[in-house]
């Protein structure tokens, strides 16, 4: 672990992690448990994500938790993920505040059940001024939910005089997403070897850098998150410029 870490340079970190934390299901049904059991053995590794980020002096993580899609799932699953997010928020304000984290949320909060959304919010409120790192859970979270209801606000504000459709452009786009408060994502992870983004970040990951794992979300630990790092610092970040025009800002 000691020589991954000195493979990373701390002045090129991914300023924002994103990742969807996939295979919950696929580990249990190969220990033979009921999906459930995965999902209980993924806490472990949010946590280890969490506590590796901040290690490091990564400043934004944020994790899809739940999607809107996700409501579809059985019901004893979704009981389950919804009981887990009450307890496991209970569980680690501790370790929020011991890592001086600061708890954030995105996404139609109020469909959660009211435990969640008042455990939520007591978590939120008790790590307000923290400031080494900004977890971000998305939770009832859909990318093209989140970019239909920014339309309908900006539509109404044209609608009211507020704003001319002159006005419209990326910076007011992104002051109306759920994520108005949060930088793009510079790395955006995603585990159990899937290849897709599942409406998660759309817009955000504009140009972020994409990295899959076959690593099942509750086998990911620190070693997986610091490989997907030092990836993530092997490539040529040219956001539309080329080589040479990257080399000479550089210089």
């Amino acid at each position: 672990m000691k020589d991954l870490t000195n493979q990373i340079n701390k002045n090129t970190l991914p300023n924002h992690i994103a990742i969807i934390m996939d295979g919950n299901g696929r580990w249990a049904k190969q220990q033979n448990q009921p999906r459930v059991f995965g999902h209980k053995n993924g806490v472990g590794a949010v946590r280890k994500s969490i506590e590796a980020c901040a290690k490091i002096g990564v400043n934004y993580l944020t994790l899809y938790a739940f999607s809107t899609e996700n409501w579809n799932r059985p019901k004893l699953e979704v009981k389950t993920l919804m009981s887990l997010l009450v307890s496991s928020l209970k569980k680690e304000l501790k370790t929020l505040q011991k890592n001086n984290i600061k708890l954030n949320t995105i996404g139609n909060l109020e469909n959660l059940p009211k435990k969640a959304q008042i455990e939520l919010a007591d978590v939120i409120e008790k790590t307000k001024n923290n400031t080494a790192l900004t977890l971000t859970l998305a939770l009832n979270y859909g990318s093209r939910e989140e970019i239909v209801n920014v339309i309908k606000n900006l539509s109404k504000k044209v609608v009211n005089k507020e704003l001319t459709i002159e006005d419209i452009d990326e910076k007011i786009i992104n002051n109306h997403l759920y994520t108005f408060s949060l930088p793009d994502v510079d790395l955006m992870i995603r585990t159990s070897g899937e290849k897709r983004i599942s409406n998660f970040l759309l817009w955000q990951i504009a140009y972020a850098e994409l990295y899959f794992t076959d690593t099942l979300w509750p086998d990911f630990n620190e070693e997986n998150l610091f490989q997907a790092i030092i990836d993530y610092q092997k490539r040529e970040r040219r956001f539309g410029k080329t080589s040479e025009q990257i080399e000479k800002i550089n210089d």
